[in-house]
């Protein structure tokens, strides 16, 4: 990040990039993460720290985003209702075999349109196209496949695409511990941080030896400085 993002602000971009690192990868409220900075001797507001996870929570993760592995050719696709001020939105999302988090977008409908707009906002997102896509049997994505993927292979059953199903629960424990999103808004621009941060610093642990585990997250913490650095 320039170092200009960080200039006229009072605190050092160190506790800056610590505030925005605690928020997104623990399921903490801002108000607890103002808990523990003051406990380091730190004094700040959570709206503080609302701010900074704002500005440059997205930030950071364009830049984590451009450094991750290439996304695989596979990709599960799922959509999960979310409750926003009394109104039903469904949370799409998008996985590859790898369990790489593709993409998010929330949205008030699951019908074909509401498809047709994930479908494209993956492909802005990726560049490219998959060689198949998972599904469960919810037919929009059939009527919008083959409207913008007409060439890729599409698989439909209640079980294949548990992969999709089970990187929701990490967005259900931080939408109980937030009690809910305030708006869609709200909970697309804190999604889409949360997928890419969370998942840097949570590798695949249990495919990992202890040696092997320690190197791959002292990686991506010198990966981190360097995303964050002024």
């Amino acid at each position: 990040m320039p170092a200009s993002l960080y200039r006229g602000y009072r605190f050092p971009e160190e506790i800056i990039s610590q505030c925005v690192w605690v928020y997104f990868n623990f399921a903490l409220s801002l108000r607890e993460v103002e808990l523990m900075m003051a406990f380091r001797g730190v004094q700040l507001s959570y709206e503080t720290i609302r701010r900074w996870c704002n500005t440059f929570g997205a930030s950071y993760a364009a830049k984590l985003k451009r450094r991750r592995p290439k996304l695989g050719d596979k990709w599960f696709l799922d959509e999960v209702f979310l409750k926003i001020n009394g109104v039903q939105h469904y949370l799409w999302r998008a996985v590859d075999q790898h369990g790489a988090v593709i993409d998010i977008l929330v949205q008030p409908k699951r019908d074909r349109l509401a498809a047709m707009r994930f479908f494209r906002k993956l492909l802005r997102t990726t560049r490219c196209q998959p060689r198949v896509i998972i599904t469960d049997k919810l037919r929009s994505y059939g009527a919008a496949k083959k409207v913008i993927l007409p060439r890729v292979a599409h698989r439909q059953s209640r079980y294949l695409n548990n992969r999709a199903e089970n990187s929701h629960q990490p967005t259900r424990q931080r939408e109980r511990r937030m009690k809910r999103f305030k708006s869609p808004e709200h909970a697309q621009r804190f999604l889409e941080i949360h997928d890419v941060l969370a998942a840097h610093f949570r590798p695949k642990r249990h495919l990992l030896s202890a040696a092997q585990y320690q190197a791959e997250r002292k990686n991506r913490f010198e990966t981190w400085q360097q995303v964050t650095a002024g």
